[in-house]
């Protein structure tokens, strides 16, 4: 099986977030035939692993951790012109299967191994498959995280994420009277938060570093005798927010109404000097490329597994982020091959945890 005959199989089967069982047992059955001991885990992740030699030391291990799991929304799979579309191609099954390719087309050096893992339910805020690993393994010498970077890129960091949910009960009242409405209250709460993440950006000219609300859902309702608004806000996270802090201050301009936060996943990144980065620069550098560094405003599994496991940690893998949950994704087949390339010599270099 080459590395589009994989891709191609892997986009093929529908694997919207809690239904990954048929992709998870078809990456297993690939890895195993590739040279891999791949099984499936107790959350329903694929696992595989290639180990080198015995060694007298300590084993150094590298967990290449991507997402099987997609959006719902079908795209008709086809392969046009060096073009694979369909539903995961570029988030993130290109960048899994990089992974995939890349530990299989390598030796792994004395006492390295080398764990690729398709986790279950990243689009969803429970990354369950990424929480069990986090539970079930020990912090890895690093991690690469499987996202679309583009194939000379690297993605350094995420923001952060929570949810808040606002909800206002009140007694009923005539439109004329002197009530303030209930949808009126929830406005002005929501323009506080607005107001109040300005206040907070205005310090900060980077995106990243910003506070990032977005009003996503609002309703109001009435029995006759009693109005409610409910509101939900999202929230993009920069590194180093105090969220306690923040909640605390809305909370003082929430007029009674009862917020509900849900739990945050904080903002991670990892430096830009690292060996890590290093390993990626050399390998482009054959390419006549040079690294191109981001940090997204969106998160990853990196903010479930870098807070925990507090490696050097990168995100990598091809395609266009822009075309992430749209109608039209699709990846480009040489720059997936490129990836592979690029992926495997970092690993051959062996330099990505020591300069």
């Amino acid at each position: 099986m080459n590395a589009v005959e994989l891709l191609h199989g892997m986009v093929e089967i529908p694997s919207v977030s809690g239904s990954e069982s048929d992709l998870a047992h078809y990456l297993v059955g690939a890895m195993n035939t590739l040279g891999f001991d791949a099984r499936v885990d107790g959350a329903g992740n694929a696992v595989g692993e290639r180990c080198g030699p015995a060694h007298d030391g300590p084993t150094r291990e590298v967990v290449l951790l991507g997402h099987m799991d997609t959006v719902p929304g079908e795209i008709p799979v086809r392969q046009e012109d060096g073009v694979l579309h369909g539903r995961g191609s570029v988030d993130a099954k290109g960048p899994l299967a990089t992974f995939v390719q890349a530990v299989a087309s390598v030796d792994p050096a004395p006492g390295v191994k080398l764990t690729v893992i398709g986790a279950v339910e990243e689009e969803v805020s429970s990354s369950r498959g990424a929480r069990h690993v986090a539970a079930e393994r020990d912090a890895p010498e690093v991690c690469l995280i499987g996202e679309p970077s583009g194939w000379d890129g690297l993605t350094l960091g995420y923001k952060g994420c929570t949810t808040l949910r606002y909800r206002r009960a009140q007694d009923g009242g005539h439109g004329a009277g002197p009530t303030t409405a209930v949808a009126e209250h929830a406005v002005r709460f929501w323009n506080t938060i607005t107001a109040l993440a300005d206040a907070h950006n205005a310090d900060h000219e980077r995106v990243f570093h910003q506070l990032s609300p977005s009003l996503r859902a609002m309703a109001t309702s009435s029995d006759g005798l009693h109005d409610v608004a409910e509101l939900e806000l999202g929230f993009r996270l920069p590194p180093g927010f105090d969220l306690d802090a923040f909640v605390e201050t809305s909370r003082s301009h929430a007029e009674g109404a009862s917020l509900e936060l849900d739990i945050a996943e904080p903002a991670w990144a990892t430096p830009r000097g690292t060996p890590l980065v290093g390993a990626f620069g050399r390998s482009l550098a054959r390419h006549g490329q040079r690294v191109r560094c981001k940090h997204k405003t969106g998160t990853s599994d990196m903010n479930v597994l870098g807070p925990r496991w507090r490696c050097p940690i990168v995100a990598y893998g091809p395609g266009d982020s822009s075309l992430d949950h749209t109608p039209h994704e699709h990846i480009v087949l040489d720059e997936y091959e490129q990836a592979i390339d690029v992926l495997a010599h970092v690993l051959v270099d062996g330099r990505y945890a020591t300069a």
